[in-house]
C-alpha cells in the first residue's frame, strides 16, 4: 500500500513538472517567434504577409508541443501505467 502511495505522489510531482516545462517552453518559443517576426517586418515591410503566414504555422506547431505534454500528463493522471506494475 505504501508503494502505491509513493508512486502516486511522484506521479503528481511529475505532472506538475510537465505542465510547468510545457508552459515555460511555449512562452519562450512565442517570445522568440514574436520578436523575430517583428524584426523581419521592420527590415522588409513588403513581405509582411508571407512572414505572417509562416509565423502562424510555427505558432501552431509550438502549441502542438505543449498540448502533447498536457495529453501525456493527463494519461499519467487518469490511467497511470506505473500502478499496473505494482499490482
Amino acid at each position: 500500500m505504501e508503494a502505491i502511495a509513493q508512486v502516486q505522489a511522484f506521479t503528481a510531482i511529475t505532472i506538475g513538472l510537465i505542465f510547468a516545462f510545457a508552459a515555460v517552453g511555449t512562452s519562450i518559443g512565442f517570445g522568440l517567434l514574436g520578436g523575430k517576426f517583428l524584426e523581419g517586418i521592420a527590415r522588409q515591410p513588403e513581405v509582411a504577409g508571407v512572414l505572417q503566414v509562416r509565423m502562424f504555422i510555427v505558432a501552431g506547431l509550438l502549441d502542438a508541443v505543449s498540448i502533447i505534454g498536457v495529453a501525456f500528463a493527463a494519461l499519467l493522471m487518469f490511467a497511470n501505467p506505473l500502478l499496473g506494475a505494482l499490482t
